[in-house]
């Protein structure tokens, strides 16, 4: 792809989020997700490979879907109470539609259908893109609301949190693996979205960091499926080390950053006098703890069947820049110490 299309495919990513995040309107609102939507649609289908026509296509029909049910009951908010502004958006219909749209613009169960076929189909990059900042401007318009149920939150937040963590249970493929773990994740941002919007916000930005350490570590190693992942330590020893304890932290488990969340959601779900969804929660993330593990033998305790041709190709200079990855991956694994601090800034 020519560099100035992918510049100004990028910005006009970037310029759709900052539009909705900007907007008080509905109609602005929707204009920035088109906008979002309009400008990956190139990136994925940039390979012209069946596969990722095909993602591209059930993409944009599953977006475009969405965007008309918001435009539709945008307008029903309107033409019955004559008020566009999306924080005073109080109509019940309305407000059922609404979420339920903006769920399947993220990819909540029981409406996940597209996302993890949709992101098998993507490179690493545009599944990278897909699965963090496409995640922000509907995040944005979900937490400006006021008047939702919050039986129909913890409904979709506990359906995501089984089917993401009963649906990666039997994937061989990474792409899909991660894909039901945003399923799984974004099932505990909107179980708390009611109660404590800020562990919300919190969650996604972890989320965020660990998702794109392991996006860029697979990025490293070439590596789409859990059998590729073996002959890992021989091209990056030093992250194949590394990345099972960031899948770990995807994971939930202490003494990395991903527990934190997780810890802070419980906390406050047991303050809400909701001690059987806490425990669900909890269980759930049991199973999708169960694949992490998954990969994380396949990277560290296994060995490819493959002759490898080059012992040590590690000494050969690697042309990717890793940065980006040094930062998340630190990020992703230790945060905990700072939990006190983080958790004294949000408003309980």
């Amino acid at each position: 792809m020519s560099p100035f299309i992918l510049a100004a495919l990028l910005f006009t990513l970037g310029l759709g989020t900052t539009l909705t995040f900007a907007s008080s309107h509905w109609l602005l609102a929707w204009m920035g997700l088109e906008l979002n939507t309009l400008a990956i649609l190139p990136l994925m289908a940039q390979n012209h490979h069946p596969r990722a026509i095909e993602a591209t296509t059930k993409y944009f029909l599953t977006q475009a879907t969405a965007a008309a049910m918001i435009l539709f009951a945008s307008t029903t908010n309107a033409w019955v109470l004559g008020e566009w502004n999306i924080q005073l958006t109080s109509h019940p219909l309305a407000t059922t539609m609404i979420i339920l749209a903006l769920s399947l613009k993220i990819g909540l169960a029981p409406i996940h259908f597209w996302l993890p076929e949709v992101l098998q189909g993507l490179d690493l990059t545009t599944g990278l893109i897909l699965s963090t900042w496409q995640k922000l401007a509907p995040f944005a318009l979900i937490l400006q609301l006021s008047t939702i149920n919050p039986k129909l939150l913890v409904f979709l937040g506990l359906t995501s949190t089984l089917v993401g963590g009963w649906g990666g249970l039997n994937q061989t493929q990474t792409r899909k693996i991660l894909a039901y773990s945003s399923i799984a994740h974004l099932g505990w941002m909107i179980l708390i979205l009611k109660f404590t919007p800020h562990l919300t916000l919190l969650a996604l930005l972890l989320y965020i960091v660990m998702t794109s350490s392991v996006f860029l570590t697979l990025k490293l190693n070439n590596s789409m499926t859990i059998n590729a992942l073996a002959t890992s330590w021989t091209k990056t020893p030093a992250i194949s080390t590394i990345a099972p304890l960031t899948l770990l932290s995807l994971g939930g488990l202490p003494p990395l950053s991903g527990f934190m969340p997780k810890w802070l959601i419980l906390q406050e779900l047991t303050k809400q006098q909701l001690p059987l969804t806490a425990t669900v929660a909890a269980l759930s993330a049991l199973l999708s703890l169960f694949f992490y593990l998954r990969i994380s033998y396949s990277m560290t305790l296994t060995m490819s069947p493959n002759t490898i041709s080059a012992s040590t190709p590690w000494r050969l200079n690697n042309p990717q820049s890793t940065l980006l990855l040094s930062v998340t991956t630190a990020l992703a694994l230790l945060l905990l110490p700072i939990t006190p601090t983080i958790a004294s800034t949000l408003p309980m």
